[in-house]
């Protein structure tokens, strides 16, 4: 029996509504990635992570989880753990990633404070009040969670004077440039991703890098946000050589990531066939959204796949 849709979906936005993440990440743990940068509190400009990179552990945890309750008897059960998640956080024993697990993503956003200092810009940070910015739930429909979040996050940047947010994955970045305008009146934030920035305040690479990569493309940053080229910029001026997929730019395939949460097994063969494009193109992919990376990782095989970031940090730090 696949995984009921109503509950799965009731689940997280459950989650978002009553402990304002879709899985519930303690503030040790999302903010521990800032450990040790000695990121002022707030100020006009910031780097906003909405807890993308930090929750990816805990979805891998959570999707495995999935996977064994997918088509097994016990899925006749998802309702009555809806009801008792309501009450008791039951997500959080379900969903329990090792700690090099955690700090693998944490190195990403680390490495882009530096790239962003490299680059001449000292930003600001919101530690506890840098919250999820409903993407996942937006994505899945649940439009009065979605403007409850909303509120809440604008309300946070506020508080704390921010007129500027350097955003550090597309979903986060689509949700605050894209969907927020829609649904508050007065919302006059200016967004920007951590790779616009890069790549217009010419950063120039320390270490020049060889070897070829096929860029795989968001679905988001490439039809929705205009993010294609500085990427493409950044690798290229590093000393990379850049091969195309079959399919790339606003015509990029899904990595099947949007539907992890109710169809693992439909994801899984999404990213199989998207990793089979990007193995013909070139011996290693890059990849700029922490969903992408980790539903391109699992089908990869041979093929490697990482994190821009990974890249940018051998060559401009």
């Amino acid at each position: 029996m696949p995984l009921p849709i109503g509950d799965t979906i009731g689940i997280l936005s459950d989650n978002l509504h009553l402990r304002r993440s879709v899985l519930p990440l303690p503030t040790a743990a999302a903010t521990q990635w800032a450990r040790g940068l000695s990121l002022p509190r707030g100020g006009e400009t910031v780097l906003y992570t909405g807890l993308m990179y930090q929750l990816i552990p805990y979805i891998t945890a959570m999707s495995r989880a999935q996977e064994k309750l997918e088509n097994s008897r016990l899925t006749a059960f998802t309702g009555l753990g809806r009801r008792v998640n309501k009450v008791i956080n039951i997500s959080a024993f379900m969903a329990r990633p090792p700690a090099a697990l955690r700090q693998k993503y944490n190195s990403v956003l680390a490495g882009i404070v530096r790239l962003l200092q490299a680059a001449g810009l000292n930003v600001g940070y919101l530690y506890e009040d840098d919250l999820y910015s409903g993407a996942l739930v937006y994505d899945l429909g649940v439009d009065r969670v979605v403007e409850e979040q909303a509120r809440r996050v604008w309300k946070a940047l506020q508080r704390h004077g921010v007129r500027r947010v350097i955003t550090v994955d597309p979903h986060t970045t689509h949700m605050l440039r894209s969907v927020y305008p829609q649904l508050l009146p007065g919302y006059d934030l200016e967004v920007r991703s951590y790779l616009e920035v890069l790549a217009e305040r010419g950063l120039e690479p320390r270490q020049e890098l060889t070897g070829t990569v096929a860029v795989h493309d968001s679905c988001l940053y490439a039809r929705a946000e205009n993010v294609q080229q500085e990427p493409r910029l950044l690798l290229a001026r590093a000393g990379l050589e850049i091969k195309e997929p079959v399919h790339w730019g606003e015509f990029t395939r899904c990595c099947g990531g949007p539907a992890e949460s109710l169809f693992p097994a439909r994801a899984h063969e999404l990213a199989g066939q998207r990793v089979a494009e990007l193995k013909a193109a070139a011996p290693a992919a890059v990849t700029m959204c922490p969903i992408c990376l980790v539903n391109l990782q699992k089908a990869a095989g041979e093929l490697a796949v990482d994190d821009i970031v990974t890249y940018l940090a051998r060559a401009y730090l």
